[in-house]
């Protein structure tokens, strides 16, 4: 049920596939305790789909059949993490008692954000040859 994050070396000690799915299954379980209302239903909708989002792109990423196909897909889960940044933000306004938590969140996101934007940029760079 997971999309090839194991090596034939067993699990990797650094996954960024395994912790991306972490980081969606932590929105769902989050999205879960937002309280439904005219303003916070639209909120956790983008948010659902965009947290869920990253580390879907991350499993294509991983499955490319081209370094501009990896590329690509990497760009898409940093957009997806800057902009699950952005409904934390709106939905810490929205409910204020969901403020800390959606700090926490937030605080992983934009480390994934960094991560992706590196990797964006690294995989942009031409090979290395030798």
């Amino acid at each position: 049920m997971n999309c090839a994050s194991e090596s034939s070396d067993g699990p990797k000690a650094y996954d960024l596939i395994e912790r991306t799915a972490k980081f969606g299954e932590s929105i769902i379980r989050f999205a879960r305790t937002v309280p439904n209302s005219a303003v916070t239903v639209s909120l956790i909708r983008q948010l659902v789909r965009s947290g869920t989002s990253v580390g879907a792109n991350m499993c294509e990423a991983n499955d490319a059949v081209s370094r501009k196909d990896f590329r690509n897909k990497i760009g898409i889960s940093k957009k997806e993490a800057a902009e699950v940044k952005h409904w934390l933000r709106m939905i810490a306004v929205a409910e204020s008692d969901l403020a800390e938590r959606s700090r926490e969140i937030w605080t992983e996101a934009n480390e994934l954000h960094l991560i992706l934007g590196k990797s964006f940029h690294t995989a942009g760079k031409p090979p290395a040859t030798h």
